[in-house]
């Protein structure tokens, strides 16, 4: 083989891959999608519900119905009531926990200091943190604890309630598990038991994915979405 037609061949295996990236980037455009979950299902059929759905846009088009997260009023960590108005037309991301918990807790509350931290300039993304110990996590306590983890006043949400009402809004509002497994004598951490996910909202409150907070790379999944949620409002 001469000269000239290796350097051919070189020349060649290095233009493909740079010229199928100038073409990928400048010459397509991408569209990105996000799943919607939790679907209301239709009793009789056990079907995903139909019916008239208005867009963003003011259409009105006929499509699977979403269950939104239900209204909520809770105490947050300034002892301040609130609503479902703190996320009105915002994009956010919810957990569980507890301050007592020694275990899976700290390793979800460091990585969403770590996605606060990515989206601190952004207004439309906050965090709801819910207690599931409300009887011990009282406002002074959830303070101490945001306080720790460089939690943002009005991004960042810790939230305490009634047992009653956090419990019913983490099974049938967010689909996870929160028990108290009234281990009186044991360990806090043998007592309360709740999802590692983080739930990612959008702003018409659908859930829009699932996450392992305890897992890096999930999380790191979790930002990429949230921007990729952020661009999907950004063409509306």
């Amino acid at each position: 083989m001469t000269v000239n037609r290796k350097a051919g061949i070189l020349l060649v295996t290095l233009l493909v891959p740079a010229l199928l990236y100038i073409f990928l980037r400048f010459a397509t455009q991408n569209h990105f999608v996000l799943p919607r979950y939790l679907p209301k299902i239709d009793s009789t059929k056990g079907e995903p519900l139909m019916g008239k759905v208005t867009l963003a846009d003011g259409r009105v088009v006929t499509d699977t119905i979403f269950n939104r997260i239900p209204h909520f009023k809770l105490i947050d960590q300034d002892g301040k009531t609130v609503d479902e108005s703190i996320v009105k037309n915002k994009i956010y991301v919810a957990s569980f926990f507890f301050t007592r918990c020694g275990t899976v807790c700290p390793r979800i509350s460091s990585q969403l200091t770590r996605v606060q931290d990515i989206f601190r300039s952004n207004p439309s993304i906050v965090f709801l943190s819910h207690s599931v110990d409300p009887e011990h996590d009282r406002p002074e306590q959830l303070k101490a604890y945001a306080k720790k983890y460089d939690a943002i006043p009005g991004k960042w949400y810790f939230l305490t309630g009634t047992k009653s009402d956090i419990y019913d809004l983490a099974m049938h509002g967010y689909y996870l598990p929160a028990v108290d497994a009234g281990v009186k004598e044991g360990k806090p951490d043998e007592t309360f038991i709740h999802s590692e996910k983080l739930v990612l909202v959008d702003k018409e409150g659908i859930v829009r994915g699932f996450y392992d907070g305890t897992d890096k790379e999930d999380v790191d999944r979790l930002v990429l979405e949230i921007r990729v949620l952020l661009d999907i409002y950004s063409k509306e």
